[in-house]
């Protein structure tokens, strides 16, 4: 939908600002997968390397989808800059914990949202953010799965070798179509 001047932006301007700005999560967020998909790639975590790529893919995919509803809305997205992310990580615990905080913060974002468009009674935005609040109970409750994985089978070369297999047979999982 090609946007004109004379297109009435259908959302407050808070609303646009704060949309706006989880534009600017989203791409954080898979930036960030990008680098933790680069630095498990070149650690040997090739299991964990496919499922950080697929994550950053899967943020971007969210990122966009915010981008075409306010464009939809006559809000126009504006894209913003994006900070350089970490490039080392100690473990790959560590790196699943930083997700994990990843996410929570991204879900704090989208609760504020939810909370404005309730707020404002804009129940078009109301009804487009249900899915992304479902989405980070899925994403958060697969980092902490992850985070439990080391707490039940351990922390040495072999426990962490079969939780890389188990992130490589979770980003098949996802890549592949559901029926």
């Amino acid at each position: 939908m090609s946007v004109n001047n004379s297109t009435r932006m259908k959302i407050s301007t808070k609303m646009k600002k704060a949309l706006n700005d989880q534009v600017g999560l989203e791409a954080d967020a898979s930036n960030s997968y990008l680098a933790m998909a680069s630095w498990c790639e070149v650690t040997g975590y090739e299991g964990a390397a496919s499922y950080f790529y697929a994550q950053s893919d899967e943020e971007r995919t969210h990122m966009l989808k915010i981008i075409h509803y306010l464009n939809d809305m006559g809000a126009i997205s504006v894209i913003p800059a994006i900070k350089s992310p970490a490039v080392t990580y100690k473990s790959l615990e560590n790196l699943i914990k930083t997700a994990l905080k990843n996410e929570q913060a991204v879900t704090a974002a989208i609760h504020k949202m939810v909370e404005i468009a309730q707020k404002e009674k804009d129940h078009s935005t109301y009804v487009f953010l249900e899915w992304f609040v479902n989405e980070q109970v899925q994403e958060e409750t697969k980092f902490e799965t992850l985070l439990q994985k080391f707490d039940l089978i351990g922390r040495d070369k072999l426990a962490i070798n079969e939780i890389d297999k188990l992130l490589a047979s979770q980003a098949t999982a996802e890549s592949e179509p559901t029926a």
